[in-house]
């Protein structure tokens, strides 16, 4: 075979593996936390470093990790295709909140979120690097990490979204170690309430931010979200509010998942008009 037909065979072999490699594993090093954290990167396929997309950040629950999105619900690679979004999971801890714990060194999300990952992200990704084209959403901790982490870095997120949140810490004061993350609640009230979403959206303005809320009926969390919804309303706070069957559960997020990619995307083709 000659020098220029085995190049054109191993460009093309390089080309159709390339198209199929959809999900990065990769470490950034977190200042705060003085570690190295994981995160997923799913990129649709025929990525092209001419192309730039938007990013999608989507946070795992209490007790999982970087890696649990896209072992349960592999469907979000084709989603990532479908709407040509850059989809990142990254670690949250096992109970972190996706905040930085004023008790606990070890535990400095936000920090880590906003400060280390998206940088890194938008320079070794082929990203468009602006908050109308970025978006966050999550399950349960994560729910409550997304829409916590959006309020506080508002020129960073245009777009945040919620499945199943924990919106408002108080009410599970005694479970998901978030005892451990900010002190127990009856010393410590006001870190509950200021770090709680339903208390922090009075500090949004109408339209400042894109919002996509959902929770089943039947879900745990279902009374704190539909109280949020409420708070928004009484605000005057555009938002989507979704309530449907479904229970705490990886066949509600699946599911929910859906609708909040679709959500995004009309979000972002909105921002290129």
């Amino acid at each position: 075979m000659k020098r220029s037909q085995l190049l054109l065979t191993f460009l093309i072999i390089c080309s159709f593996t390339f198209a199929r490699v959809q999900v990065d594993t990769i470490s950034v090093f977190s200042a705060k936390m003085k570690k190295e954290v994981k995160s997923v990167v799913i990129i649709p396929e025929n990525y092209s470093g001419r192309k730039h997309y938007p990013v999608v950040y989507l946070l795992h629950g209490y007790s999982d990790n970087y890696a649990k999105w896209v072992k349960a619900v592999p469907t979000i690679k084709s989603l990532a295709t479908e709407y040509q979004f850059i989809i990142v999971c990254p670690d949250g801890g096992f109970s972190s909140w996706y905040f930085d714990s004023p008790i606990d060194s070890t535990s400095q999300y936000e920090s880590y979120i906003a400060k280390d990952l998206l940088p890194y992200i938008d320079v070794h990704y082929s990203t468009i690097p602006t908050r109308e084209f970025r978006a966050i959403t999550g399950l349960s901790m994560g729910g409550h990490g997304a829409l916590y982490l959006a309020i506080r870095n508002r020129n960073l997120f245009g777009n945040a979204g919620s499945m199943s949140g924990g919106v408002d810490l108080r009410s599970s004061a005694k479970l998901f170690d978030i005892a451990k993350r900010i002190g127990a609640m009856e010393n410590h009230r006001n870190e509950w309430d200021n770090r709680s979403v339903i208390n922090m959206v009075d500090v949004l303005k109408n339209d400042e931010m894109n919002l996509i809320i959902d929770c089943g009926v039947s879900d745990f969390f279902y009374q704190i979200n539909a109280s949020l919804h409420r708070r928004l309303m009484a605000l005057n706070i555009n938002h989507d509010y979704i309530e449907r069957p479904g229970e705490h559960n990886w066949q509600y997020w699946d599911n929910s998942i859906r609708y909040q990619m679709l959500y995004f995307d009309r979000c972002f083709q909105k921002a290129k008009k």
